[in-house]
């Protein structure tokens, strides 16, 4: 099979742990916002824990981004949810924004942790061997484009993401519960989005809606790597 070139599978072997680690700290953040806001749920099933076995779904974690990568198609994944108790959060509203939102922003976080790496990396090993370089080089990037993503698309305010608990908190009480009541019909609409940008690439949904705030946000931490390497 032509995907399994020598390029494909150094990019698996980059990808698939950059997700690992950007999944499960994503949750993780979910578990400790939850615990801090008076739901214990995460932490008494032991799911507040860094090691990726308790996070990990083997489906939607290594399989469906695998086959994601080497069929071509978009490359997304999912982990075991963290579970959280609406009702045992000190206050239900405020909480789920916050445990919504905590995920997102662990992944801001991590591509920044990435970004300085990366501006480390280029000063005090610039005269390593071109082939390290490079492959240390798309190592990083990737890390920090895979965190952006899943950023980015938890944000979106479609039904489980973590964007529809913001969204929901926003809405005044009657409108939450209409919008509550879409859930189910969610992740219908995420997987028809997904379908259309694999089967119907002319429509450009990847190009025109993903692709921009994804490049833009790529920039700016781009531009704070020049800044630590001091260029």
């Amino acid at each position: 099979m032509d995907s399994f070139t020598p390029e494909n599978l150094l990019l698996a072997a980059i990808l698939i742990p950059c997700l690992i680690i950007a999944i499960v700290f994503h949750e993780v953040a979910h578990g400790w916002t939850a615990l801090a806001l008076g739901d214990s749920t995460a932490k008494d099933r032991n799911r507040l824990s860094l090691n990726p076995l308790r996070h990990v779904d083997p489906v939607g974690t290594i399989v469906v981004p695998g086959a994601m990568l080497f069929l071509g198609g978009p490359v997304f994944g999912w982990a075991k949810p963290v579970p959280v108790m609406k009702n045992r959060l000190n206050n239900p509203r405020f909480g789920m924004m916050a445990v919504g939102a905590a995920g997102p922003a662990m992944n801001f976080f991590l591509a920044a942790v990435g970004a300085v790496v990366l501006g480390l990396f280029a000063t005090y090993f610039a005269g390593a061997s071109s082939e390290f370089i490079e492959v240390a080089g798309q190592a990083m990037t990737t890390f920090i484009v895979i965190n952006i993503f899943l950023a980015l698309f938890n944000l979106l305010p479609i039904p489980p993401f973590d964007g529809s608990h913001i969204v929901e908190g926003l809405l005044p009480p009657s409108a939450a519960r209409i919008y509550e009541k879409a859930r189910p019909a969610g992740m219908l609409l995420f997987f028809g989005i997904i379908a259309l940008s694999w089967f119907a690439p002319g429509l450009g949904v990847v190009e025109n809606f993903v692709l921009p705030p994804v490049t833009w946000a790529l920039n700016q931490y781009l531009e704070l790597a020049r800044f630590v390497a001091g260029s």
